[in-house]
């Protein structure tokens, strides 16, 4: 099993960037599908962004495309998501998700995901 521990969360500027990162233990992050999932208050869960364990392939919700990058450093074992251009609609607690099925369930449901991360708080000002 997999251990996910996000970090790099916290106050953004309007049209400014920050960076979150997911560190893996436990099991490679490459042996996962893995997401980055965002909840606002009042709001259901989102996936944002995806990156496919067997070729790397990453998929971004309408809401970031353009503006967010995820990435992944095996090595590392940690998965990256790059915020920029933050807007005022993108506060929320941010979790990092790993799935071995994903990519049969559906990349951008957030049921393709069993391991979950305990969230990172962003917030942005204007």
């Amino acid at each position: 099993q997999v251990q996910l521990v996000e970090s790099g969360g916290g106050l953004g500027q309007a049209g400014g960037s920050l960076r979150l990162a997911c560190a893996a233990a436990g099991r490679a992050c490459r042996s996962y599908t893995m997401a980055w999932v965002r909840q606002a208050p009042g709001k259901e869960r989102e996936v944002v962004a995806t990156i496919t364990k067997s070729r790397g392939h990453t998929y971004y919700a309408d809401s970031v495309k353009g503006r967010f990058t995820i990435s992944r450093d095996n090595a590392k074992s940690t998965v990256y998501l790059q915020m920029n251009s933050l807007k005022p609609e993108d506060p929320a607690v941010y979790y990092c998700a790993a799935g071995a099925n994903a990519q049969a369930i559906g990349v951008m449901s957030e049921l393709g995901y069993d391991r979950w991360g305990q969230g990172t708080q962003v917030t942005v000002s204007s």
